[in-house]
């Protein structure tokens, strides 16, 4: 496809970012924000990964849709992302709301999209992309913008092989030798239903995959739809693109699959976000935030340079303005304004830092012993979660060994075998966890 054929196109695409859903399984990083506003990688949020590969790819125009705790997300967005004003450009928000129409809230990610249908209509675009604002990937849109007008597709698809157990946690595709999607089956568990849905080696040669595995083309939850097809999909009051609309949709229309082979990570648990921002610590990362060619954006906060008075630090990520003194930091991620005190041990944690600096503390606080925002002395953190703001006292001892995997306590929970100290939480000095 010609470069101005393409450019029309990306002029005339919509991106829809999903962001309405309440993150339960993310709780209690969730408790007081929305999914996609949970900070990533340090200086980060969820959302941003989407919005920057849209960006990259040349989309423009971004609706960000919301409804759970969506304050921290709207902050968020308004600062990080601001278009002149000579350019039909722009990263907006479009939260739950009540209407004539209707008085309910998001029900589903098609809900969401219809009920916000009115306004994606007034301006002339002719696509739309549907994307989730909670998974961790690199993608050039573009490419799937191309391959879906080269096909003349009426809704392209963006699928990733995966193998046979994962393939029973995914909605799967199979397609035609010409990538047209035939059947879709949501989280395959029957073996035999499996051995249908497998690619064929014509299919995994294509996809210069290895002949002789098991794989399946899992649903990435990523939809290009034509306008016009787009308004059909939604003349009903089907709840969820996934479980609902696509199922019906094949064998109705032209549905093509984008097959996508780079790292992608959907963030759905804390196991899930614990071990992906771990990840991102590793001398060679799965998923690299230093790709100079594919940015990703957040908001430009100003911060100082992080001091560092003293310490060990082993394959870690520092963000900006943190201040470390003579502390061990072992296979961590260490997020804005994280203050460590002398002493500390960190390690395989995820320190997320603070939103402002303490200036003089007040006499009631220093009368109450309340701990200042950051980690104190002679701590020993091991396969945590620390959400900002949090104030750790001197002598704590955090470690999820011995414990159950699932467990509500003080100031603090279990989730997957990690430890989550939430977002403002004081945990006195001389507590062991």
């Amino acid at each position: 496809m010609d470069e101005s054929t393409l450019q029309k196109a990306q002029q005339q695409t919509l991106s829809i970012v999903m962001g309405g859903g309440a993150g339960t399984r993310l709780f209690p990083l969730t408790k007081d924000r929305s999914k996609p506003a949970v900070p990533l990688g340090g200086k980060y949020r969820l959302v941003d990964i989407p919005i920057s590969n849209c960006l990259n790819s040349g989309l423009f125009q971004i609706y960000v849709l919301t409804q759970f705790n969506s304050v921290s997300l709207h902050r968020h967005i308004n600062s990080a992302y601001r278009f002149d004003h000579f350019r039909p450009n722009f990263v907006e928000i479009l939260a739950a709301q009540q209407t004539p129409q209707g008085s309910t809230w998001y029900e589903g990610t098609a809900d969401a999209v219809r009920k916000n249908l009115r306004y994606f209509l007034r301006e002339p675009f002719e696509y739309f992309l549907i994307l989730s604002g909670d998974q961790l990937y690199r993608m050039d849109f573009g490419e799937v913008l191309s391959r879906h007008l080269e096909a003349r597709a009426d809704i392209t698809i963006a699928t990733i092989p995966v193998g046979r157990e994962a393939a029973k946690g995914f909605g799967i595709m199979a397609t035609d030798e010409d990538g047209r999607i035939r059947r879709f089956v949501e989280k395959p568990k029957q073996e035999e239903i499996l051995d249908g849905l497998r690619m064929s080696p014509a299919q995994l040669q294509t996809a210069k995959l290895e002949a002789g595995q098991d794989r399946y083309l899992a649903s990435m939850g990523i939809y290009l739809f034509n306008k016009s097809v787009l308004e059909e999909c939604l003349d009903n009051d089907l709840a969820d693109f996934g479980k609902h609309i696509i199922p019906q949709a094949i064998g109705r229309y032209d549905v093509l699959s984008h097959v996508f082979q780079g790292y992608w990570e959907d963030i759905g648990t804390i196991r899930s976000f614990f071990e992906a921002n771990l990840d991102l610590a590793k001398i060679v990362p799965d998923y690299d935030f230093f790709d100079a060619r594919s940015p990703i954006y957040t908001n430009p906060r100003f911060l100082p340079g992080s001091k560092i008075n003293a310490a060990h630090i082993e394959q870690s990520i520092v963000s900006d303005g943190c201040i470390i003194t003579d502390a061990r930091i072992e296979r961590s991620i260490l997020g804005v304004r994280s203050l460590i005190e002398s002493k500390t041990h960190i390690v395989d944690s995820v320190i997320m830092g603070a939103d402002f600096y303490e200036k003089e503390r007040p006499a009631s606080e220093m009368e109450t012993h309340l701990p200042p925002v950051g980690i104190g002395s002679h701590c020993f953190i091991r396969r945590a979660i620390v959400d900002k703001n949090a104030r750790i006292g001197n002598h704590v001892i955090i470690n999820p060994e011995g414990k159950p995997s699932e467990l509500d306590g003080e100031n603090y929970y279990i989730r997957d075998g990690i430890v989550v100290v939430p977002k403002g939480a004081v945990i006195p000095s001389n507590t062991i966890i």
